[in-house]
């Protein structure tokens, strides 16, 4: 395939991403989903490697690349099929990242599939929110193994009601499944047509030609990358259940022939939610090494062939079920990532930034009474520096690129006003070129709610480089008393939970000329 040629078929294929993540935007019920974006599209081969993916969220797809190979080779497939699955151990990230999976048929054969993964606020926890300070994993919810969701085109009545038979708001959640599977048709139909225009044969050639540059890219970043062992710690604040100072390690030997990263030496996995599942941590090291190929290197499976990973069962990264990880796929995977970059900073100093502010800033709330309500949010915080370049302020970095929810949504939805929501003034790294500022918002609660705070860097601040200042820890308060960083109470009418949101670290001594 020509170069012309190629560049356009990857581009029609994440082409379908995209529209498949504006139709699922559109008819989405929650905010989550409709205003935040917390969802993400792709399209898989035959056999379940990627095969393009939209710009949505990184910790979704990265683990869907690493893992949907398993769940395509134990499901006996045929047209008109869908499948719900959500279990961490089996290629999800957490239980309310809920993903639909769809196959191709053409000519009775299948040729593709089609995915897409979105966060339910309410997925059955006791807790509302969904991300409770759990110990186990049936405390976040219902989990859902490989399950058809459609059979032959037809719904599973069964499957649809246990998705929606122990939610808060059962309209709002089977709204946004339905949106889900309408996102997965609109995928398949305009796939179908792409096929049906090249034929079956072109199409799998061009899967392979495009893996095959993507590949070459890779290697060709990879190889400019100084041969050596690099290493790096960073720390996790705690786990919520009293152990702290939690160390990832990382170890990356660059040799020419790919990357190996080993977590040996990062923490075991721990009593509290902060553990993740391996392809959560292979969606943050995938990430990290993606940020340094070109722009125009396909997202796909070719671009993840060169990278090996190792990480000891039972570790923070690699944690063996029924450990509880809630927080893992919002928190650890953001510290892989400060771990990795850090690691590579001494082979590529011009191109490693400082830590941004290093994880989502996790708020969930709601009621168990009447009406019961469910509602979750991430924050933003300061991006770190680069040579050359000051941190961007008040922004989602790494794992995540969702939105914030506008104010009006949130009030208009919940029994909740927001006091203030601003830029966290001088909380950047100060340094030749500075650290970005975190976020400040004071939530107000106008009935009692059962609050989560899960948030990471209020003990470790996120670290500046090359003679750049850290940025400052974020901070949680209730009527102005400190909490933990992770923690779980009940707020009364009239009280106000301010998060303080960490700077990212400064890049560069700021007294040099």
């Amino acid at each position: 395939m020509d170069p012309i040629a190629l560049s356009v078929f990857s581009s029609r294929i994440a082409a379908v991403c995209d529209e498949m993540g504006a139709q699922l935007r559109r008819a989405a019920f929650s905010p989550n989903i409709r205003d935040r974006l917390d969802y993400s599209c792709a399209v898989f081969d035959a056999e379940g490697e990627l095969a393009a993916q939209a710009a949505h969220i990184p910790v979704h797809l990265g683990s869907m690349a690493h893992a949907m190979t398993g769940i395509v080779g134990e499901i006996d497939w045929s047209p008109g099929d869908m499948v719900v699955v959500n279990d961490p151990y089996r290629g999800g990230t957490h239980l309310p990242d809920v993903t639909l999976i769809a196959p191709l048929f053409v000519d009775g054969e299948r040729v593709a599939f089609v995915a897409n993964r979105a966060h339910h606020a309410d997925i059955g926890a006791e807790a509302p929110g969904s991300m409770p300070l759990s110990t186990r994993l049936d405390q976040e919810g219902l989990v859902i193994p490989p399950t058809h969701l459609l059979r032959g085109g037809d719904a599973v009545r069964e499957a649809w009601a246990l998705l929606t038979r122990n939610a808060r708001n059962p309209r709002e959640s089977a709204g946004d499944f339905r949106a889900q599977v309408s996102a997965n048709r609109r995928g398949l139909e305009r796939l179908a047509a792409l096929v049906g225009e090249r034929g079956r044969e072109a199409f799998a050639e061009g899967l392979a030609a495009l893996n095959d540059y993507a590949e070459t890219l890779t290697r060709e970043t990879l190889a400019a990358i100084p041969a050596g062992r690099y290493a790096f710690t960073d720390f996790l604040d705690d786990d919520g259940q009293g152990n702290h100072d939690l160390a990832i390690r990382v170890t990356i030997v660059v040799d020419g022939g790919g990357i190996d990263v080993d977590f040996t030496g990062t923490a075991g996995q721990t009593a509290g939610n902060v553990n993740c599942p391996l392809a959560v941590a292979a969606a943050a090291v995938f990430y990290a090494f993606r940020c340094l190929l070109p722009d125009e290197t396909p997202a796909c499976a070719g671009s993840l062939r060169p990278i090996r990973l190792h990480a000891p069962a039972g570790c923070l990264v690699n944690a063996r079920p029924p450990a509880a990880v809630a927080a893992g796929n919002v928190e650890t995977s953001s510290r892989v990532v400060d771990a990795v970059l850090g690691a590579l900073h001494p082979a590529l100093p011009e191109r490693i930034p400082a830590a941004s502010h290093g994880g989502m800033n996790n708020v969930a709330m709601g009621s168990n009474g009447s009406p019961a309500w469910d509602y979750y949010e991430t924050m933003g915080g300061g991006m770190g520096a680069a040579p050359g370049c000051a941190g961007l302020s008040g922004v989602q970095t790494h794992m995540t690129n969702t939105l914030n929810t506008p104010v009006e949504v949130l009030e208009s939805h919940y029994p909740l006003r927001v006091g203030r929501y601003a830029l966290r003034r001088g909380s950047g790294g100060a340094g030749r070129w500075p650290g970005g500022d975190g976020l400040v918002r004071e939530y107000h609660f106008l009935r009692p709610t059962d609050v989560t705070v899960l948030t990471e860097r209020r003990r470790h601040a996120p670290w500046g480089l090359a003679g750049g200042a850290d940025g400052q820890p974020g901070a949680n308060r209730l009527d102005g008393e400190p909490l933990p960083p992770k923690t779980a109470f009940r707020a009364h009418a009239g009280q106000v939970l301010t998060i303080e949101t960490p700077g990212g670290g400064g890049f560069g001594n700021e007294e040099r000329d």
